[in-house]
């Protein structure tokens, strides 16, 4: 009987022990997948992380460095309404610390199907502070990379600016989209057996690359700031301004007016100002492009500096009448005259002598009839179809820059190939270009008389307001009128509006920048009232700044 019970007790041990060993094959082998990704479930989160976007920098001419685009951990709230205990009273701490609406913040704790709520982006240290003291289940605090512009509006149009999801907008935030950006990988969490969390991130996840601008943050600064002046004192409704080194390309500023704080493009109603005016919108050039004309003219052998023509105050082209500023006759006069008063009709006298075959062909020479291949996102062109169409008043209005439309930058790209001896460049406005130089497209002894032609308009003409005692400085005045069509207005011809601009480099024999200033419809007579001022103060600046020998004693 004893042995018995011993037996029996044995087999029940025997059973327990089998029982035991079958479970254990059963949730270890049998059952492995599904536990193991419960488990997982429970002690793993994998978030999906992008890299740190690049930054935006500019140096100055020592060195310095300045910001102009960054990351900023800003903190905000959340909630996982599954975790929230008392609703009513989470939704009515959380109102009255972050001055939201209850019933909204209710609807959101209350979102029992949701893991994930954001109830504020952006709070204050203070209110980051309350929240935690309150301490509630399922209420988190975390931080979040957003886009920040240390300097606000200095360069806006050329850095542009970020959305919601951290995608270039415009400027170099735009062109640098893809080298900026991060690549996205997985961020784990594991808890340990004592429930600390542990973080490994996945080698996929790259920041992205910075990008350093050509500009100098102190000429960029200076530019802005006079255009602002303008504002004030002229009442400029625009304004643009670019610095370039006409050896390379190399943009030294590039300012528009009214600029934005890209901290703030939000409340920007009038999505025209985030176009970079520069390479974004296009403008009859008016007088300035009477040097182009005069330097094809030159280097196409058809007139000479002292080649001599007679105005009669009035030209008719086929049914058209052609005058000069202020319905003025000059009479007998040189090359070098035209350029010093202005004169339109000697203008269309050079076009003549070179003939329209000839002027076209330089004019697509000089880059009129295609991009500058700035690296900036959006740049347009004209085709000046109506140049194109071969009537004879089109290539007589063009020669003095009428009825023929460039960008600001064509402009400067234009101008910088007579003040480097003959040759195109390519703007670029990052380091991440590089310099880009064409064959000559006139003769360096060309470029060097319409050099000449250019400081004499300093000297004798009327570019005087912009000379700068001990420097020799190129350059030309331009006022042009403002076609209704461009105004928006259906109505042939011109309004008394007008395009005010000069452009000028210094020093003209060795010449180290350009300047452009374009001023759309200040209220002033010409440019040598609005234009030529701005021009010279900028100058003197960059003279200054740059530590640049004067050409003679004053």
């Amino acid at each position: 009987m004893k042995q018995w019970r011993v037996t029996f007790v044995y087999l029940l041990f025997l059973l327990f022990a089998l029982g035991i060993v079958f479970r254990l094959v059963f949730l270890q082998i049998v059952k492995y997948g599904f536990y193991k990704s419960l488990s997982q479930g429970q002690q793993d989160s994998t978030l999906f992380q992008k890299g740190q976007r690049g930054s935006i920098f500019a140096y100055d001419k020592k060195g310095n460095m300045t910001t102009l685009a960054a990351n900023q951990k800003i903190p905000f709230v959340f909630v996982s309404p599954s975790e929230v205990q008392d609703q009513e009273i989470v939704a009515s701490r959380l109102s009255s610390i972050l001055k939201l609406d209850k019933n909204i913040l209710l609807s959101k704790v209350g979102q029992s199907a949701s893991l994930y709520e954001v109830i504020k982006k952006r709070i204050t240290k203070q209110e980051e502070e309350a929240i935690k003291k309150e301490n509630f289940k399922g209420v988190h605090v975390q931080d979040e990379n957003v886009r920040f512009y240390p300097q606000g509006e200095l360069a806006s149009h050329i850095i542009g600016f970020t959305n919601q999801d951290l995608e270039g907008q415009y400027g170099v935030e735009e062109q640098y989209n893809d080298l900026l950006k991060g690549r996205e990988g997985a961020l784990q969490n594991m808890k340990n057996p004592a429930a600390y969390f542990l973080s490994a991130l996945s080698d996929t996840v790259q920041n992205g690359s910075d990008v350093t601008l050509t500009i100098d943050p102190n000429i960029q600064l200076e530019a802005e700031s006079l255009l602002k002046e303008a504002k004030q004192t002229i009442n400029a409704k625009e304004g643009t301004i670019i610095v370039i080194d006409p050896r390379d390309g190399k943009i030294l500023a590039l300012a528009d007016a009214p600029n934005f704080n890209a901290n703030e493009y939000a409340k920007v109603k009038d999505f025209a100002v985030f176009q970079n005016a520069a390479v974004e919108k296009i403008f009859e050039p008016g007088s300035v492009f009477k040097a182009i004309t005069m330097a094809l003219a030159i280097d196409s052998a058809s007139v000479t500096p002292e080649t001599t023509y007679t105005d009669k105050g009035i030209l008719r082209i086929g049914g058209y009448k052609i005058l000069n500023y202020d319905s003025r006759t000059w009479g007998e006069r040189t090359m070098k005259d035209v350029l010093d008063f202005s004169i339109n009709t000697g203008a269309v006298f050079a076009e003549q002598q070179a003939g329209n075959i000839t002027f076209l062909e330089y004019v697509k020479k000089f880059g009129i009839f295609e991009p500058t291949n700035i690296d900036l996102p959006g740049e347009i062109y004209s085709q000046n179809k109506e140049l194109l169409n071969g009537r004879e008043i089109n290539y007589a209005t063009a020669s003095f820059g009428q009825g023929i439309e460039i960008t600001p930058m064509q402009l400067v790209r234009a101008y910088a190939a007579i003040a480097n001896g003959g040759r195109l460049v390519t703007p670029f406005i990052t380091l991440k270009a590089k310099p880009k130089i064409s064959d000559p497209i006139i003769s360096k002894q060309s470029a060097s008389t319409i050099t000449s032609m250019l400081v004499d308009v300093l000297e004798n003409g009327y570019g005087k307001a912009a000379k700068i005692p001990g420097y020799y400085i190129a350059g030309k005045t331009g006022t042009a009128q403002i076609s209704f069509s461009a105004l928006g207005i259906q109505k042939s011809g011109y309004s008394d509006k007008t395009v005010q601009s000069f452009i000028g480099y210094a020093p003209a024999y060795n010449p180290q920048f350009l300047i452009l200033v374009k001023l759309n419809d200040p209220k002033a007579k010409t440019a040598e009232y609005s234009a030529e001022p701005i021009f010279k103060k900028l100058a003197k600046y960059v003279i200054d700044y740059l530590e640049i020998p004067p050409d003679y004693e004053p």
